[in-house]
């Protein structure tokens, strides 16, 4: 956005930063199968970047869903409970006509007490076999690694059928956040408390970008640099088409 007019006051050096940069590392230890992107792509939100090899953990994740989503022990559970619980019945009705002992319908009581229990039991391992499905499609999902935030990939430094590891010295990629940016100025201490959060400046980049940008203080630091008589403001700059670079110097002018 463009200020037709420029603002009043002295200018001051600033630096137009990225939101955030970060390297993207693999949260297993695993070969590399595809890297997706690469070196300047803009990337959005949750879109893949990059699989790594997931052969066992795939087939472990489908033969989770698959005892996650049988039936057939609870419904042989659910039969037998029937059975015992008719069994049962009949049994305590022969024994108010004196037609059975009272030991047969304590033995039919005691079948009907096993099956439920039998069916508690089957009911309790599906609930098991569906955690575990979803603890291996967690596993599974760590295979495949994706952006963040909408940004740009700055540099891809693995390439698939290299190893990925968890290691701070092994990022697959590195990625920024340009959308908004970040304009850090330095500014002096005699202007404390005159910058107010939500103010407006003017952002003048150095070339080929040039213009003045319109920019809104967010951050203004609360601890003095005592030993240089300054402090630290943060502005933010919308770039929503990309268009202007992270890593420009500039001018800042505050009205």
């Amino acid at each position: 956005m463009l200020w037709a007019a420029t603002a009043s006051g002295a200018d001051y050096d600033c630096m137009i930063e990225a939101r955030q940069s970060i390297e993207i590392r693999s949260p297993v230890e695993a070969i590399i199968e595809s890297v997706k992107v690469s070196r300047g792509d803009r990337v959005a939100r949750g879109q893949v970047l990059v699989t790594l090899e997931s052969g066992p953990e795939r087939a472990a994740y489908e033969l989770a869903q698959s005892r996650a989503t049988m039936q057939g022990e609870i419904k042989a559970a659910e039969a037998r409970v029937d059975i015992a619980q008719k069994k049962f019945s009949r049994a305590d009705d022969l024994l108010k006509r004196n037609f059975v002992s009272a030991n047969a319908r304590d033995e039919a009581e005691a079948e009907l007490r096993v099956a439920t229990e039998e069916l508690r039991r089957a009911r309790d391992n599906r609930q098991l076999s569906v955690h575990e499905a979803k603890r291996a499609g967690e596993l599974l999902a760590m295979r495949t690694i994706r952006s963040p935030f909408s940004g740009v990939v700055v540099e891809v430094l693995l390439r698939p059928g290299e190893f990925g590891a968890t290691s701070i010295r092994d990022p697959i990629m590195k990625l920024a956040e340009i959308d908004p940016l970040h304009v850090e100025v330095v500014l002096p201490v005699s202007l404390y408390g005159k910058i107010k959060p939500g103010q407006q400046a003017i952002v003048m980049p150095e070339a080929p970008i040039g213009g003045k940008l319109k920019t809104t203080v967010s951050v203004i630091d609360r601890v003095l640099d005592a030993a240089s008589g300054t402090f630290g403001v943060r502005m933010i700059l919308p770039n929503s088409k990309g268009a202007i670079p992270a890593g420009v110097r500039c001018k800042a002018a505050f009205s």
